[in-house]
C-alpha cells in the first residue's frame, strides 16, 4: 500500500474529529500567542492560521466571518481582526515559527513550539511618540558666555 497523492496528517482520528482539533489548535494559539504541541500537528497548525492571518489583515466583513466561522470562539476571532492583523500589517506571509524544543517523556514524541515571528507585546503607543517627539530642539541655546579677566 502506498500513500503517494494523500495529502494531509490523519492524526489517528476522523474527519470532524481532525477538523476539531485543528480548530482548537489555531483557538489556543491566537488566544496565547504561543503554544507547545508534537511537530506534526504543529506542521498542520501553521498553514491553517497563516490563511486566517492574510484573511484578518484584509479585514471587512466576509472575511470576519470565514474567520468566525473557522474558530471555535468569536471572542478569539475578533481579537485576530482587532489587534493581531493591524501589528502583523507589514508582512506579507510567514507569521509563524516552528521550534523544535524536547521529546515528551511518556511517548518520545518530538515536541515544537509555534509561536508568532514578530513579538505582539510591543507597545504601539510608546512607537508613536517616539516617532513624534523631535530628536534635537529647534531652538538654539544660550551659549555660556566666555569670562574676561581683567
Amino acid at each position: 500500500m502506498h500513500r503517494h497523492g494523500y495529502i494531509g496528517r490523519k492524526f489517528g482520528r476522523e474527519r470532524d474529529q481532525r477538523r476539531s482539533l485543528i480548530k482548537s489548535l489555531a483557538e489556543s494559539l491566537i488566544k496565547h500567542e504561543s503554544i507547545e504541541t508534537t511537530l506534526p500537528k504543529a506542521k498542520e497548525l501553521v498553514p491553517y492560521v497563516e490563511k486566517l492571518v492574510t484573511k484578518a489583515k484584509k479585514g471587512g466583513l466576509h472575511n470576519r466571518r470565514q474567520i468566525i466561522s473557522s474558530l471555535q470562539t468569536i471572542e478569539t476571532a475578533h481579537k485576530l481582526v482587532d489587534t493581531i492583523g493591524p501589528k502583523l500589517a507589514g508582512r506579507n506571509s510567514g507569521y509563524f515559527r516552528i521550534v523544535r524544543t524536547r521529546s515528551r517523556v511518556g511517548d518520545n514524541a518530538q515536541l515544537a513550539r509555534v509561536s508568532f515571528v514578530d513579538d505582539l507585546k510591543i507597545n504601539t503607543s510608546t512607537e508613536v511618540k517616539e516617532k513624534t517627539t523631535p530628536k534635537k530642539s529647534l531652538v538654539k541655546k544660550p551659549s555660556p558666555k566666555k569670562e574676561t579677566t581683567k
